[in-house]
């Protein structure tokens, strides 16, 4: 039996043409991802907006947790989601918000500085998990002093007290942030480095 012959298409399609196909389907489906990110994120502010309008709690709540799931980069939902639960001293909460907004915006540093301050607000304070967000904020941004100046005050609790002192003399110079600068100062006299 003879064999046949490769079937060949009836049309003679160049490579430049298939690209531009390609290109022209990449675009439409990049500007209905666009469209509907642009939709999912005003869905998500009107939730937000109706949310912090609300007296009842438990519905504002759920109208947030909506937002965050409508538009999980939108960080005004997790702001106040993390705001309510601070202020009803629920930290493992906090953490749970900003540990979600961490997986879509993981750049976000105070995100990372937030879920710190959280585990600090533990009774006692869960240090260990601290440093590890304050450390992930300092690595996206090493000026940031605050990040600065929690890592040496947790390195000095520690007894890591040459990397402390590095740490809380870049949080010392802060020329910007009063607060920060005096802390530094304390912590650095405590330790008997100034």
């Amino acid at each position: 039996m003879r064999s046949l012959p490769p079937i060949r298409s009836h049309f003679s399609v160049s490579n430049t043409a298939i690209a531009i196909v390609l290109a022209l389907l990449m675009l439409s489906g990049q500007a209905a991802w666009a469209q509907d990110s642009s939709s999912n994120q005003a869905k998500a502010q009107a939730l937000v907006d109706a949310a912090i309008k609300m007296t009842n709690s438990d519905e504002a709540l759920k109208l947030l947790w909506q937002a965050t799931d409508i538009d999980p980069t939108s960080e005004d939902a997790y702001v106040y989601l993390g705001l309510y639960y601070n202020s009803r001293s629920d930290f493992a909460n906090v953490v749970k918000v900003y540990q979600k907004l961490v997986q879509y915006q993981p750049k976000a540093v105070s995100a990372y500085l937030n879920i710190g301050e959280a585990y600090m607000s533990f009774s006692p304070p869960r240090t260990q998990d601290a440093l590890v967000y304050y450390r992930k904020a300092y690595d996206i941004d090493s000026s940031n002093t605050f990040a600065a100046l929690r890592i040496g005050q947790i390195l000095a609790q520690n007894g890591n007290r040459d990397d402390a002192i590095k740490f809380l003399r870049q949080a010392l110079a802060d020329t910007k942030n009063a607060d920060v600068s005096a802390q530094a100062e304390t912590t650095l006299r405590q330790m008997n480095a100034l």
